[in-house]
């Protein structure tokens, strides 16, 4: 980033991007513990995810209002206007990432106390481990400022999505099936569609930080295009 005549201008800055990356690990670190709950009904775990959301509501609320008062005191132009608006924005996707490891962690003690010999009846964890490396990699994107990097993650989304497809059609044959594993299978459905949400989310930071870094809004730009648009500016 552009180093400017008021050093601590800088700092405020720098301790914006730092603190995102602190929430973006409490955020991972969320969704792993709710995906290793899930999978080895240590309800414990669970529980932790479901408390520790509060943290990540909290850091979003903090982040924001720094935000508005580096806009309010340095009145930030350009470059410095578009690294704060990607701070607002990447905040807002962590949160809703941290509120789907929530989810993930509430279905999954309902899951136990209705089933005491419950286990999932299809593979998810692969697909949260993809939508867990995205999310690690648009922070790291976002902590070195690499849009090549941060369109690597734009193109993973695509996986996910045909991964929660596949998912999704496996959990309806087995209701069509037995008819009494309905309720348990719509509960992994939605397990699994907040899976994919966090995939979703990841590539929203991911594009978040091409618009930062070379000042174009790709968000509806087809993937086969990025490269061109990355590029060309």
């Amino acid at each position: 980033m552009l180093e400017h005549t008021s050093k601590q201008f800088d700092l405020e800055l720098e301790s914006l991007r730092t603190r995102v990356l602190q929430m973006g690990g409490l955020v991972e670190q969320q969704f792993r513990l709710a995906m290793e709950g899930l999978y080895s009904g240590e309800i414990a775990d669970l529980e932790r995810v479901i408390v520790g959301d509060a943290r990540v509501n909290q850091l979003e609320v903090e982040l924001d209002e720094a935000c508005t008062q580096v806009i309010a005191k340095r009145q930030p132009t350009a470059i410095d206007l578009r690294m704060i608006t990607t701070v607002i924005k990447t905040i807002a996707d962590l949160e809703r990432i941290g509120g789907k490891a929530q989810k993930i962690a509430k279905l999954g003690v309902r899951l136990y106390d209705q089933h005491a010999s419950f286990a999932p009846e299809v593979e998810l964890r692969h697909t949260a481990d993809l939508a867990l490396t995205m999310l690690r990699a648009a922070l790291d994107a976002f902590a070195r400022l690499d849009a090549a990097a941060a369109a690597d993650v734009v193109y993973k989304d695509e996986q996910v999505d045909m991964e929660h497809n596949a998912i999704t059609r496996q959990l309806i044959t087995f209701m069509m099936e037995d008819p009494r594993t309905i309720s348990q299978s719509l509960d992994i459905m939605a397990i699994a569609k907040a899976v994919e949400r966090v995939g979703d989310h990841a590539k929203n930071i991911a594009e978040y930080v091409i618009y930062m870094v070379k000042g174009r809004n790709v968000r509806h730009v087809p993937p086969e295009e990025l490269d061109r648009e990355i590029n060309e500016h």
